[in-house]
């Protein structure tokens, strides 16, 4: 007779949900123009929005998790990218130019379109957060092609409400598994 073992690992979705939905947040207030590019930002890339998610997508995928393993990983690397294209020049690397890093926005809004595609049949906040991440990688991507400040700007807004899904979904996960009843929807 094979023995079955549970699995009682703890759920690694609020760890990157967190890191996604606070460095999203933080990077955005940035592009709605309330303050420059930082040391803060890139901070949190590295860590809170990259490393972080790459450790939660290795978690994810010990739990047998393919979609939140291959998301948390790859956002987690974007974000580690993001902050490598900013870094590089300083180093003599050329810096990118608004048609490559508008190929490089549309890309990965086309990334995140297959993802969305995945969450149709899941909770509305999935929907919400991917939905929402396809709207920002394209309305960047627009910007970076069009060198347009207003696009830019709105892209900052709405990648902060963006961020504030993966905030939310992230707590609600925590306080509903905490309190052992749903208090907050998903």
């Amino acid at each position: 007779m094979e023995q079955v073992m549970k699995d009682t690992t703890a759920n690694p979705a609020p760890l990157g949900l967190f890191g996604f939905g606070m460095t999203t947040i933080l990077l955005n207030i940035h592009n709605a123009g309330f303050f420059d590019l930082n040391a803060m930002i890139m901070g949190m890339g590295i860590f809170f929005g990259g490393t972080q998610q790459v450790i939660a997508g290795i978690m994810e995928w010990k739990k047998g998790n393919g979609f939140a393993m291959a998301a948390f990983t790859s956002y987690g690397f974007f974000w580690l990218s993001l902050v490598a294209l900013w870094l590089l020049p300083l180093m003599g690397v050329n810096k990118p130019d608004g048609a490559s890093m508008g190929c490089y926005l549309g890309m990965w809004g086309l990334f995140t379109f297959a993802f969305f595609i995945g969450t149709l049949n899941g909770n509305t906040i999935g929907k919400l957060i991917f939905g929402s991440l396809v709207i920002l990688f394209g309305l960047l991507s627009a910007a970076s092609f069009t060198g347009s400040e207003q696009i830019h700007t709105i892209a900052g807004y709405e990648g902060i409400l963006c961020g504030f899904f993966a905030f939310y979904e992230a707590a609600a996960i925590v306080i509903n598994e905490k309190l052992g009843k749903q208090v907050l929807p998903l």
